[in-house]
């Protein structure tokens, strides 16, 4: 028996070029589905190959600070990640373009922070 539990965002995506074909948004309980059972259900799917088709289930709040702020998003077909598209602040009428979440460089900033520091820290006693 399938178990009810919050559900995470997911993504219908075009395995070719990213683009989304259908999305879920975040249910707070529910009963997860199969991809099989989408395509019976998802009138954006009817008529579409499932094999032509990639599905990415998301964790219950994942990214939730990165849709908040993104224009929109995609995946990226070689590393089926996904990428958003953010604007730049510093310059709002540049074009936005798409870039991994912010939440993920964050992340990548401050372990590099950590290195650079250990680093000045052995040279320091040298």
């Amino acid at each position: 028996m399938r178990e009810i539990k919050p559900l995470g965002r997911r993504f219908f995506w075009v395995r070719t070029n990213g683009s989304i074909v259908a999305q879920r948004g975040e249910m707070s309980a529910g009963i997860e589905s199969t991809k099989e059972e989408d395509f019976a259900v998802y009138q954006q799917l009817q008529g579409l190959d499932p094999d032509a088709i990639e599905m990415t289930t998301l964790e219950p709040g994942q990214y939730a600070e990165d849709f908040a702020k993104a224009k929109g998003w995609c995946f990226d077909p070689e590393t089926k990640q996904i990428q958003f598209l953010f604007p730049d602040p510093n310059d709002p009428e540049a074009p936005p373009v798409y870039r991994k979440p912010l939440s993920e460089e964050l992340e990548e900033t401050k372990s590099r922070i950590t290195d650079l520091e250990l680093t000045i820290a052995e040279m320091m006693t040298m």
